[in-house]
């Protein structure tokens, strides 16, 4: 069979894309406001880019949902660059806010009071974005009202994405086989006995000579993050999953932990990224309403603040960093250890 020429306008379908700004003072009757035009193209290209996101997140969730990802595959580096990506087009989104603040708070009073109930809160791809990526609805801010604005259709797509596999999740489980930790191959002491595991118990004396006099709580929270096995459905990522994480960050000049330290460190970056987001988005929103309420009925900018501060999916990461050591002074690896870890001939 012949295969048609394609056409650009066609394949873009730009006939409906074009089109698809109505804007609400510009119909008959009303007083055309010049700049709703441009508030409606931002927003439906954050859609889009939403929906990109979402696009990048389900792939990386669908391959590290295999039975085992094999790491000697394509598939880490896969996941690595979808991931940054991600971080790419968040930064992108950041930089829309830009666009958006040529607008004037008066410029946006021309037609804001046309727009309610509407409101971006109704947006039910950024909520599958969160739910997908491992925001549980338990650590949701306001979620009396999370999803009280939206139709039945989008909060049943919202629900389903709550009870879907989520990209930490995923992680938790990667790294929990981890092997170059608890394998008896590597190590004399028994796995099951943590705290006569010689990394572990070289690592703790060397931290604690490390901490100041005000930080030596974090002994107790160290314990309690790494060694401690005990089920706990407040965290996302078990003890078995820290400890991967903890060494991957500590030893990840060797060739063998650069693509999992590369994906750790995206993972923060997606955070930070989606936290500057709201953070503009909050300081755009005091500059348009100030401590006015949002259209679709929120507290506006003090909503938004309290989301950026709960909001952060992959928090157990990034604190890691508070558990980390001089380099100089990290433990040594046994041989058989170190050549697993460095390229193979």
């Amino acid at each position: 069979m012949e295969q048609q020429p394609v056409y650009y306008g066609t394949y873009l379908q730009l006939d409906k894309i074009i089109e698809a700004q109505l804007p609400e003072s510009f119909k008959e009757g009303r007083q055309p406001a010049h700049d709703e035009m441009l508030f409606i193209i931002i927003h439906q290209a954050y859609e889009l880019w939403f929906k990109q996101i979402l696009f990048e997140t389900d792939s990386v969730i669908d391959i590290m949902g295999q039975p085992a990802v094999n790491d000697n595959t394509g598939d880490l580096q896969t996941i690595v660059h979808r991931l940054q990506r991600v971080t790419t087009i968040f930064k992108v989104l950041v930089q829309q806010v830009d666009i958006l603040e040529t607008m004037t708070p008066m410029d946006f009073l021309d037609f804001r009071d046309m727009l309610r109930p509407a409101s971006g809160f109704q947006s039910w791809q950024f909520k599958i974005l969160e739910a997908r990526l491992g925001l549980k609805f338990e650590h949701r801010h306001g979620q009396h009202y999370y999803i009280s604005q939206l139709r039945q259709a989008e909060i049943n797509l919202i629900k389903d994405a709550e009870s879907m596999p989520t990209l930490i999740g995923m992680l938790n489980k990667w790294l929990e086989r981890m092997p170059f930790l608890d394998e008896s191959a590597y190590w004399d002491a028994p796995e099951q006995e943590k705290e006569a595991h010689p990394f572990w118990s070289a690592y703790l004396e060397t931290y604690a000579a490390s901490l100041a006099e005000a930080e030596m709580d974090n002994l107790r929270h160290f314990n309690k993050l790494f060694l401690e096995d005990e089920v706990n459905k407040q965290r996302a990522l078990s003890p078995k999953a820290c400890r991967a994480a903890l060494f991957i960050m500590l030893y990840r000049g060797y060739p063998a932990l650069e693509l999992p330290f590369q994906l750790l460190d995206t993972l923060i970056e997606i955070d930070n990224q989606m936290a500057s987001w709201r953070h503009r988005h909050i300081n755009m929103v005091k500059r348009m309403i100030g401590s006015r309420i949002g259209t679709g009925g929120s507290t506006g900018a003090g909503y938004l603040q309290g989301a950026m501060e709960k909001h952060y999916i992959f928090r157990e990461i990034s604190q890691l960093n508070s558990f980390l050591i001089d380099r100089r002074k990290l433990p040594s690896l046994p041989e058989k250890l170190t050549a697993k870890m460095g390229y193979q001939f």
